[in-house]
């Protein structure tokens, strides 16, 4: 009999656990939301725009080759460079190690959707997952009411709500609670901007190096193939992560308007305040703090449980996290 295996969470980290089983299982991926996690785009008025992960950045060949065989035709490289600027916003050229910069033709999440596809799973989107159970026959999943019988789980978002309230005698359980109760989290809000014209300058993108300015990251849309029509641009603006813990109640709004002038202000281009239409998101669990212990994950696999995300890797790192999933599904699929 084909094992059953239930995936918390649908973004890169559940799509590499999906993709790793494969035909070792049958597997459902349970998302609270929409496909994509972090890895999240928008679609506005013939545009689209990443404004959660802003590209995938794969560490070497072998791993770029992977996301070129999953993705296909559908995978656009980023044009241009990353540059730096310090707390005074003095610009300078490049950044080290520049490497190839990978997001989706229509959109970043289309590489999470891909990965999916490509593991046969069953993805149900806008299905929340209240409660876990252990049995002695492996896990079972309350989502929405409904209880599914599962061999293993995975479970990848960031949070330990889940594991705190499972249904799950074992003094590990409080182990790794506390564990991921003592891992740190910063929250970022990223801001698209748009423009109807174009904005000359000669880099993809502009990185703060210090940590002291209230921007953190600052990028073209253009740069992306297919993403903005000619004659336009979308400014990616993520705040830092202090000008969030400075402001916790800001207001969509509020960061918008920081980051339209900061903007104007950074690529010294008045225009650049007045954007025609903006977008929002806060992202609470943008950056994990140091990495779990690894010896957590190990010690899972004996409970038939599989840990995945950045959370695990210690890095907001996209191709960190599809890593934590690959392994977790390759793990339970021998372990099954």
């Amino acid at each position: 009999m084909t094992p059953k295996v239930s995936i918390v969470g649908a973004g890169i980290a559940g799509a590499g656990a999906a993709h790793a089983l494969d035909e070792a299982a049958d597997v459902t991926v349970f998302e609270a939301g929409t496909v994509g996690g972090r890895m999240v785009s928008g679609h506005r008025d013939g545009c689209i725009y990443d404004y959660g992960a802003n590209y995938v950045d794969p560490p070497n060949d072998r791993v770029e080759e992977r996301f070129r065989s999953i993705v296909g035709k559908q995978l656009a490289v980023t044009t241009g460079d990353v540059w730096i600027f310090d707390e005074s916003g003095e610009i300078e050229e490049g950044r080290p190690n520049q490497g190839v910069k990978l997001t989706g033709r229509d959109g970043i999440d289309e590489i999470v959707r891909a990965f999916l596809d490509a593991s046969g799973a069953t993805v149900q989107e806008h299905t929340t997952v209240d409660r876990l159970a252990r049995t002695a026959d492996g896990w079972t999943v309350v989502a929405d009411g409904e209880r599914l019988a599962s061999d293993a789980i995975v479970v990848t978002p960031p949070t330990g709500d889940l594991l705190a309230s499972a249904d799950w005698e074992a003094d590990f359980r409080e182990t790794l609670v506390a564990a991921r109760q003592r891992q740190s989290y910063r929250t970022i809000d990223s801001v698209a901007l748009h423009y109807p014209f174009e904005i000359d300058v000669p880099y993809y993108a502009l990185v703060n190096t210090d940590k002291e300015h209230a921007v953190g990251w600052l990028s073209r849309e253009s740069c992306k193939p297919g993403h903005v029509p000619d004659g336009e641009e979308i400014l990616i603006v993520q705040l830092s992560p202090a000008w969030a813990a400075g402001r916790p109640d800001a207001t969509p709004t509020e960061a918008a308007d920081a980051a339209s002038t900061h903007a104007a202000t950074l690529l010294g281009d008045d225009r650049l305040a007045e954007p025609d239409w903006w977008d929002h998101e806060r992202f609470t669990h943008a950056l994990p703090g140091d990495r779990v212990n690894p010896a957590l994950f190990e010690q899972a696999l004996a409970h038939d449980l599989g840990l995945a995300g950045d959370w695990l890797a210690g890095t907001g790192r996209t191709h960190a996290a599809l890593e934590t999933g690959l392994d977790a599904g390759r793990r339970l699929a021998g372990n099954q």
